[in-house]
């Protein structure tokens, strides 16, 4: 079966093709069901490859033909069946599926509905090029790939021009982090000779590297995690990114491009573990990322982009992982991630279909007895991401915890201090939004109604995930496998049990300490916030009467306005320089001078045209005198 992954890129692929080029002969869902299909299909293939290999089967590269040979320089076109990449493929094709199933009810009045589906799934497809690229020079193209494709979904309501500068935002300041990606290609190059993962990896520990060379590689590398995962100081596009229709933010954020930098430094692994200065900036500017994305998304009032702050700090906790040397506690909480997060956002979704396009929650609330399954499955995500047990944000979040502590007792405490914000923010939005008190101001002709089945059962079908997915992970203090551990185990054990050396794990009751008391600390919050925003009915406060701090993180720390500052202002006085200045009083003055001046030789030497062949002959005969003194004079 291993011989035919070509075909999962391969669906998604005729999709967009097939819609793209045929859009106008779709009518009503076609375009919908064949792009869902074409998602759905290579979830199956999927299925069968986990199975093989959770049966025992080998990892296998699968070469499709010869692609770059340069010198000594070999990249082939072929694509890498392992683990780890099944693991992504399972969570992009089945999440995506449902996402795409989810867009049917939701986008079915959009004019732009089959322009929606071909670039839904032209984006799955670069997502699958990917996470399943055997060397890095695949996983740049899919990398790309789906920054381009977000282009185009973010700004898929393209005559708004605020949602066109959002999606330029986010290309723009993706390709600042791709251009470390692309430097460290080179280096890798240069250092290995190879862009080949088996090849780079068999070196690491056969061939004496310095030390400094695997740092600035590793370095260029999470630049490029730090653009595509919205990390500081790179993580501002991602709120703006709302601007696109809800199941791209669902698509975005849960399954497939943020989670980019996560697999690439988890595929990375042995390269990483080599750089202990890499990896000590990875936990640095992880835990800074989760605790200010959720500082801001306490303080937020659209329902979106409270999640999308939420998935840019709960990103923050994944490289906070990664840093530790959590490698399978990162993609642990990337596949739970997954599930309840795009069970928010699709949710969300069903709050604002309900609303008919309304995204702030101070107009929202009692919305509990009005559409109860949106609720219902609503609360099932938030207990998840919040990390309550036996949901599956719990083991995930522990497993993360566990790690943060066996690097430094310090990064412990201010990922409990992240986890507790986000037990804040997700209880805020679920009371405001369904508890809080009424706000909402119906049309007669337009109610406020629970959305189709269409919408709810992928919902649903992700509540389940997210209740269930924990099982991967319970911890043996519990009784469990383990079992996404002992699956990743053949890519994560080196890794992982070089980053622990000479460091005593925490076992039995420290253990059991280090998932009471942030579970305690939660649930203490949650009812603070229920009793402030339930029981007290207090509304969300308006911008006057805000403290000094409560200001700072509603208006985002200002980042954007420093950004505007320093970056955006300074350069447009320049591009004003440059046109105003250099161009057209310096290099336009000087084109058109230049035509001046042959005009004027024009205009002057055409009186030597008298059409007397006297004069002519007068000519002639200086100018032989004139060379024949020339000559001699050169003599």
């Amino acid at each position: 079966m291993f011989e035919y992954i070509w075909l999962v890129p391969l669906f998604p692929l005729i999709g967009f093709l097939l819609i793209a080029f045929n859009f106008r002969r779709f009518r009503g869902i076609a375009a919908g069901v064949i792009a869902s299909l074409m998602v759905l299909i290579p979830f199956l293939i999927s299925l069968v490859l986990f199975s093989n290999l959770l049966a025992g089967a080998p990892a296998r590269t699968v070469e499709l033909f010869s692609w770059i040979s340069f010198d000594k320089l070999s990249i082939p076109f072929s694509f890498l069946v392992d683990r780890l990449s099944v693991l992504m493929l399972l969570i992009v094709t089945g999440v995506g599926f449902l996402i795409h199933v989810y867009s049917i009810g939701y986008m079915k009045e959009d004019a732009g509905f089959n322009r929606f589906f071909s670039y839904m799934n032209l984006f799955v497809f670069f997502m699958l090029l990917l996470v399943l690229g055997s060397n890095y020079l695949i996983l740049f193209i899919g990398w790309e790939g789906v920054g381009l494709s977000s282009y185009l979904l973010i700004g898929f309501w393209f005559k708004n021009q605020e949602f066109n500068n959002a999606a330029k935002k986010a290309f723009i300041m993706n390709r600042i982090g791709d251009l470390g990606f692309l430097l460290a290609l080179f280096l890798l190059i240069k250092t290995f000779g190879s862009l080949n993962f088996e090849e780079i990896f068999a070196q690491i520990t056969t061939v004496p590297i310095r030390t400094s060379t695997i740092t600035i590689i590793t370095l260029l590398l999470f630049a490029g995690a730090i653009g595509k995962s919205a990390q500081i100081p790179l993580f501002t596009w991602l709120p703006d990114a709302m601007a696109g229709p809800t199941p791209v933010s669902a698509l975005i954020h849960a399954a497939t491009m943020v989670t980019a930098g996560i697999y690439m430094i988890a595929r990375s692994n042995l390269l990483f573990v080599m750089a202990p200065i890499t990896m000590m900036t990875i936990s640095v500017i992880g835990i800074a990322t989760a605790l200010m994305a959720g500082a801001i998304a306490i303080y937020q009032n659209d329902i979106k982009k409270i999640l999308a702050y939420s998935t840019v700090s709960q990103l923050g906790f994944m490289f906070v992982a990664l840093g530790s040397g959590a490698f399978t506690g990162a993609m642990f909480h990337l596949t739970t991630h997954a599930f309840f997060k795009a069970l928010l956002f699709l949710a969300a979704g069903s709050v604002i279909h309900a609303l008919h396009g309304e995204q702030d929650i101070r107009k929202m609330g009692g919305l509990k007895d009005k559409i109860p399954v949106t609720f219902w499955l609503f609360l099932i995500g938030t207990l998840a991401i919040a990390g309550i047990p036996p949901l599956s944000g719990f083991f995930s979040k522990d497993m993360i915890l566990l790690g943060a502590f066996h690097a430094s007792p310090v990064l412990w405490v201010l990922s409990v201090i992240a986890a507790l914000m986000t037990a804040i923010y997700m209880f805020r939005l679920l009371y405001v939004v369904f508890w809080g008190k009424a706000a909402v101001v119906e049309n007669p002709k337009h109610p406020v109604h629970e959305s189709p089945k269409s919408m709810t059962v992928p919902m649903a079908i992700l509540a389940v995930l997210a209740v269930f997915g924990g099982l991967l992970g319970i911890p043996h203090l519990f009784g469990g496998e383990d079992r996404i551990q002992s699956f990743l185990a053949p890519l994560f054990s080196t890794s992982e049990s070089f980053m622990k050396h000479g460091v005593a794990a925490p076992e039995g009751q420290t253990e059991l300490w280090l998932m009471i008391i942030p579970l305690l600390l939660i649930l203490g919050l949650i009812y603070l916030t229920w009793s402030r925003f339930v029981k007290n009915r207090s509304i969300v406060q308006d911008e006057p009467e805000r403290s000094f701090v409560a200001n700072l993180a509603y208006r985002k720390f200002y980042i954007d306005e420093l950004y505007q500052q320093m970056i955006q202002k300074p350069v447009a006085s320049l591009s004003s320089f440059f046109h105003d200045v250099i161009e057209i009083k310096v290099i336009d003055r000087v084109v058109d001078q230049t035509g001046v001046f042959i005009v004027w030789i024009g205009r002057n030497i055409r009186y030597m045209q008298t059409g007397n062949v006297g004069a002519y002959l007068f000519y002639m005969v200086i100018s032989i005198i004139l060379i024949l003194f020339l000559n001699l004079f050169n003599k």
